[in-house]
């Protein structure tokens, strides 16, 4: 546990002293972005996802070191974030289409399969217990990684949230993997905290930097890895509710794959800068204008509650890492 603590350690320490450089080296190159949700309209630099991933090398470095022995684990793991990261940092550099990015991020999940760091039985459920998915899970694989990744990049609506929420589902899926013994989930869990406690450190309201989709599809993806690798799956479902709410919604309501800078802005900004949802018939349906439908909320406000969903998620996942414990 020692070692595992250690990796903890690393990930934070690399994430937080590599942050102001990423920002500033950001900032110089004038990779920024417009706080949209602030009457001043700031410009706050972009791609902070970055000093995840230094933080995500670093801890599974030291895991790879300390625990040798899990180095394929840990390497599949790293290789599917830092494909789903090459994606987003091409797409803020140079925006891909709604249809090619997510086709990019199918790739993520290859190096799990590659490796075979996966569990070909499939799934474990509550009272069901362990799926017979020979056939069709590597399939699943590839797939859950792009939903997750392209999940994790849709609700990221405020100063926050994206990295608040991804900190409760890593501290969700830690939890459950010491319920339900994985080892290998608990390992995995660990390297992603620290970096995600620094991004949200750093994107909280207000925000000092943007995580970037560099930063946003990564963490997706590595969140989705840790599920698969820690045989986490059914607990990952249910932590991810939000995120595939706010998904179902968007894609349901649109009628297509979008991005956001081609759709109508769901949020609007008052003069007393509160926010509150829009009238336009041809803006997406979200989690954040659902909050503010009931009237208009402060940015901070409207964060919190959408992390208090992520805890309550949370809570009813560690639920149902408890269940598959006792029922199977």
């Amino acid at each position: 546990m020692i070692n595992e603590l250690i990796t903890l350690i690393v990930g934070f320490a690399a994430s937080f002293l590599s942050m102001p450089l990423v920002m500033k080296f950001m900032k110089k190159k004038g990779i920024v972005g417009v706080d949209m949700h602030k009457k001043n309209k700031p410009v706050i630099p972009e791609m902070g996802g970055v000093a995840v991933i230094i933080g995500i090398v670093a801890s599974v470095a030291t895991a790879s070191v300390l625990i040798p022995e899990k180095n394929r684990l840990l390497l599949s793991f790293l290789a599917s974030a830092l494909i789903a990261g090459v994606v987003g940092a091409v797409d803020d550099l140079r925006p891909l289409s709604a249809r090619v990015k997510p086709l990019l991020t199918l790739f993520s999940g290859m190096p799990i399969l590659m490796l075979c760091t996966y569990d070909p039985r499939g799934p474990i459920f509550p009272i069901i217990g362990r799926t017979r998915l020979t056939i069709i899970y590597p399939i699943l694989i590839i797939v859950a990684l792009a939903v997750t990744s392209n999940a994790v990049n849709m609700l990221d609506p405020f100063n926050g949230t994206m990295s608040g929420t991804c900190t409760v589902i890593a501290a969700t899926l830690l939890i459950s993997s010491l319920i339900l013994g994985r080892n290998d989930g608990m390992l995995l869990s660990l390297c992603m905290l620290g970096p995600l406690l620094v991004l949200y450190l750093f994107n909280r309201y207000p925000a000092k930097v943007f995580s970037g989709d560099v930063g946003s599809l990564s963490i997706g993806a590595a969140l989705g890895a840790i599920a698969i690798l820690g045989h986490l799956e059914a607990v990952a479902i249910v932590a991810f509710a939000p995120q595939i709410m706010n998904g179902f919604y968007g894609l349901s309501t649109m009628g297509r794959l979008y991005e956001r800078r081609e759709a109508a802005r769901p949020v609007v900004l008052l003069d007393d800068e509160r926010l509150m949802a829009t009238s336009d018939p041809e803006a997406p349906l979200t989690l954040a204008r659902i909050i503010l439908a009931r009237g208009p909320l402060y940015e901070y406000e409207a964060a919190r509650i959408i992390i208090i969903l992520s805890i309550i998620s949370g809570i009813l996942a560690i639920f149902t890492a408890y269940l598959i414990k006792v029922t199977t």
